[in-house]
């Protein structure tokens, strides 16, 4: 892999904010990590965030599209412009403005659930870290790279077929586990190509 695609990436500024306050977040938790608490919660976190990657893929960022103009408007930055320009570099990541708010969200719960800073922060850590790798797989899957390993050649195939073949399948990112459980994975061969997967609010209004 060429170095200038690693730097691209890191340097991107919402994924250069967003690793800052990971590594910030992190070493708070160096005197904890001693502990199996933070580890576990921290793992928590990021399975919490796999399961995110697929259900607000599959029932936010493709609902039908919002009849009001700033909804709409969230939506085309989010996802729809995306499939409209699935390799431009300035549509692939998730913005701040966005990550930001629901990983405070998502801290919140932790915190109530918990009642402890430490696991607080291992869990948004947790849920930091798969976001970061959610963006890298996705960042690859639209970058003229080939991944190292058989099975990352094999999610960007799969997240292609979901921009080019039929935007109802394949909403997992970093893996399936998803689609086979909720019956979103199909053979590409099997499915039928569709007229509206770089044109996500035209296949909204065919819903209304």
């Amino acid at each position: 892999m060429k170095l200038k695609y690693v730097k691209e990436f890191f340097l991107f500024p919402d994924i250069a904010i967003m690793c800052l306050i990971f590594l910030i977040s992190f070493s708070f938790l160096i005197p904890n990590l001693a502990s199996l608490g933070p580890w576990i919660a921290l793992v928590t976190g990021m399975a919490a965030y796999s399961a995110a990657e697929y259900f607000i893929h599959r029932f936010l960022f493709h609902m039908k599209t919002p009849k009001h103009p700033f909804f709409l408007k969230l939506l085309k930055r989010l996802h729809y412009d995306h499939h409209a320009s699935p390799n431009d570099l300035h549509l692939l990541f998730l913005p701040l403005w966005y990550s930001l708010p629901n990983i405070a969200i998502a801290g919140a719960a932790a915190y109530l659930i918990s009642s402890s800073l430490v696991i607080t922060m291992s869990f948004i850590d947790g849920v930091i870290l798969f976001l970061l790798f959610y963006e890298w797989k996705h960042y690859i899957a639209h970058r003229p790279v080939t991944p190292l390993s058989p099975w990352g050649r094999w999610m960007k195939k799969v997240h292609l077929w979901h921009h080019f073949k039929n935007e109802n399948y394949w909403y997992g990112v970093t893996n399936p586990v998803f689609d086979f459980a909720l019956g979103t994975f199909e053979d590409q061969k099997n499915v039928e190509l569709s007229q509206t997967a770089r044109n996500l609010e035209q296949r909204g209004n065919k819903n209304t």
